[in-house]
């Protein structure tokens, strides 16, 4: 229901640039060149997780940038899960290129988006969840340019976790250790050997200290671990819309 209520206050209510507050218009040319106007890049956070796979950002996580992040995640505007997807789509198609290849210009089989997941309590709250919406408009505008991928909600909370605001990069690490595992689906679909077949990219909307992909990539690869083999081959990358600012800054490419 309250999905709807969004849904149709956006069409019955003024309408004002997440970004900037500039009226008539949900996102401004300006802020959306902000959001996807540049080549995505790949972020390392410092200190550096252990565990954490090649991420991939579209934009520091600053100004306009944030401004449209939160309207959307935490005030419901649905409408701007487009124009975030596109701006993960790009870094999708970087994070999924061979190794070597610039720009991510070669792509190998089916791009497999797992969102990280969000607690229950959480997506209750807000009414959606931010991730998986976002995953699916960039699954949508990859498939548009001709590029097989899907998302695949494979991860699920295996316990309750703190809330992360206010926490540093030790504790975020410790807080999220073992908390992810695979659904039971995930599980099945492991089992039969189908994500081998694709390139799983784990996808966020934000990234800043790096320690929950880190946690997600370990639940993934886990499944592989009993056999002795790395995680998905080395085939396991992460995309994200936005990244802490000091995270593009400490960027060695």
């Amino acid at each position: 229901m309250r999905n709807a209520w969004q849904e149709l206050s956006g069409l019955l209510l003024p309408v004002a640039c997440a970004g900037c507050g500039r009226p008539r218009t949900e996102l401004c040319a300006a802020c959306g060149a902000a959001l996807h106007g540049g080549t995505a890049r790949r972020v390392r956070p410092s200190p550096l997780p252990p565990g954490l796979p090649a991420v991939y950002a579209a934009a520091p996580y600053e100004n306009a940038v944030r401004a449209v992040l939160l309207a959307h995640k935490e005030r419901g505007a649905l409408g701007l899960a487009g124009a975030l997807g596109r701006a993960l789509a790009g870094c999708v198609r970087a994070g999924a290129g061979r190794p070597g290849d610039a720009g991510g210009s070669r792509l190998a089989g089916l791009l497999l988006l797992v969102p990280v997941p969000s607690a229950r309590s959480s997506t209750a709250a807000r009414g959606h969840d931010p991730v998986r919406r976002i995953a699916v408009a960039a699954a949508r505008d990859l498939r548009r340019v001709g590029l097989p991928a899907q998302v695949l909600p494979l991860l699920r909370q295996r316990r309750a976790v703190a809330d992360q605001a206010g926490l540093g990069a030790r504790q975020r690490r410790a807080n999220l250790a073992g908390a992810l595992e695979l659904t039971a689906g995930g599980g099945r679909l492991l089992r039969r050997g189908l994500l081998r077949h694709g390139r799983v990219i784990l996808v966020d909307d934000l990234l800043t200290t790096g320690s929950t992909l880190a946690e997600a990539a370990r639940a993934v690869g886990e499944a592989y671990g009993s056999g002795g083999e790395p995680a998905l081959h080395g085939a396991c990358r992460a995309a994200v819309v936005a990244a802490s600012p000091s995270a593009f800054e400490t960027n060695r490419n």
